[in-house]
């Protein structure tokens, strides 16, 4: 892990995405590299990678805005239902042609590799603090967090079809309807439930919300499984559900969730790197190279053009969602379930997968900034920096903001903010200081006439926060 966080440091700065870098650890790490370990495990591989998925999506749903996604709903939708399949059909078509897999075969490793990773997308959008035009950002992130269900559908079909060649093609659209009503309807009724169950506990520990939000995660997953319905979908829609209402501690729910996501990214791309074998990858990388080629440059941009069709949107614009179609670790973790399945090739579709997912990584991940400044779609910085205080008071769901102006003969000034003994239903959200707004820390030192910017619960807070600074000099608003 320490490894894996200092490679990623090391190629934020130079522009290769972090994830590559965690792959690659866990490769050296390996029975082939210098660790020395062997791992030959897929079924615990599986097992890991939806763990880690779970983590991600639920990360990511939680940070996502509905007032920002409501526009490009549909959009969505599009690109990853009908984006997804024109897209593992156009690639496998492709792979059909040029090699020696069957028909269905070839499906396969379309449908596998044909989802944008969520992992992918929300680490180097985020990290990089990319701003896009006209929701473009939003439509990126909906897609990711919402187009692994059509690829796994794909995937299980596929497989089975190889296994039981008599299978009737039209039975495949009862099992997709089922898996997405059911993952729709269970996530976003868990969500419901889920809210009312955090808000309503009353835990003694704030550190446990975190943990009982975790809880609910794996129970909307498995009991959506269990019933039959998609539980990666139903894990984001109900975050997305969360994230958008107000929770008890919910900004700290949101920091676990978001270092738990980026924990089990690098968990699952160790995991990974450990499973694939160097020497295994070497004799397909020709085939792999053409095939990642085709998908980045014709079968990304083929379905998301026809997918968004009925739009009205910029070329440009369009361009740009067919860049951002990275791969990453989900279509690795997809090529695990023909393995386990026994399929007679399903070695090489896994080869073949993890070399298009790294390709895509290495060619797509480093260009998404100058892509967007190439196309005309990014905003300049000075316009997407929003306002300190507009920022944190969307983090807070306390409802009361007192403003208190410290006195220069105070006793509380020259104190850091750690000192103070501040009520805990209480928070400093802002200082206002020679007409500059700064984001405190717990070793900021109060000056004279700063203007604190206080959040808190009830009128006893308010109390608690007058008598610890010594002041009545303030002004309430709710």
């Amino acid at each position: 892990m320490i490894l894996s966080i200092l490679a990623g440091k090391t190629s934020y700065r130079f522009g290769v995405p972090t994830l590559i870098f965690f792959l690659l650890v866990g490769i050296l790490a390996g029975s082939e590299g210098f660790g020395g370990i062997y791992f030959d495990d897929p079924k615990l591989a599986q097992i890991i990678g939806i763990i880690a998925l779970n983590f991600i999506l639920f990360s990511g749903g939680l940070d996502t805005s509905w007032p920002t996604v409501k526009p490009v709903l549909w959009k969505g939708i599009a690109l990853s239902s009908a984006g997804v399949l024109i897209t593992a059909v156009s690639a496998g078509a492709f792979l059909y042609f040029i090699s020696d897999f069957s028909w269905i075969e070839a499906l396969l490793v379309g449908a596998i590799i044909s989802s944008t990773d969520a992992a992918a997308v929300f680490s180097i959008l985020r990290s990089k603090s990319i701003a896009l035009k006209k929701g473009l950002r939003p439509l990126l992130e909906l897609e990711s967090g919402s187009n692994d269900p059509m690829a796994y559908f794909l995937t299980i079909a596929f497989t089975g079809l190889l296994l039981a060649p008599d299978q009737n093609w039209t039975s495949l659209l009862p099992f997709f309807v089922q898996q997405i009503l059911i993952g729709a309807v269970a996530g976003l009724g868990m969500g419901v439930i889920s809210k009312y169950f955090i808000n309503r506990i009353r835990l003694d520990f704030e550190g446990l919300y975190p943990v009982l939000a975790v809880g609910q995660m794996f129970l909307v997953f498995s009991l959506t499984d269990f019933i039959g319905g998609n539980g990666f979908l139903a894990v984001y829609l109900c975050a997305v559900y969360l994230g958008n209402q107000e929770l008890i501690h919910k900004k700290t729910i949101m920091k676990f969730f978001d270092g738990m996501a980026w924990l089990m990214q690098i968990i699952m791309f160790l995991t990974l790197g450990l499973l694939v074998f160097p020497s295994m990858i070497f004799p397909i990388m020709g085939l792999g190279l053409i095939l990642s080629l085709f998908l980045i440059f014709i079968a990304r941009p083929v379905g998301v053009m026809l997918s968004l069709l009925p739009f009205k949107m910029a070329v440009k614009e369009k361009a740009y969602v067919s860049w951002v179609g990275l791969k990453g670790a989900v279509p690795i973790v997809f090529a695990t379930y023909p393995l386990l399945a026994g399929v007679g090739s399903a070695e090489l579709i896994f080869n073949l997968v993890f070399f298009v997912s790294v390709t895509s990584l290495l060619i797509q991940g480093p260009t998404l900034i100058k892509v967007s400044k190439l196309l005309g779609v990014s905003i300049p910085p000075e316009r997407k920096i929003p306002h300190p205080v507009d920022k944190f008071l969307r983090e807070r769901t306390q409802t009361k903001m007192i403003r208190l102006l410290l006195a220069p003969d105070c006793d509380r000034v020259g104190k850091s903010i750690v000192e103070l003994g501040f009520p805990n239903d209480a928070v400093i959200a802002m200082i206002k200081r020679d007409g500059v707004y700064i984001a405190p820390t717990g070793y900021t030192v109060l000056e004279p006439l700063d203007e604190l910017i206080v959040l808190v619960d009830d009128e006893d807070a308010i109390q608690e926060v007058l008598k610890c600074l010594k002041t009545q000099n303030f002004e309430m608003r709710d």
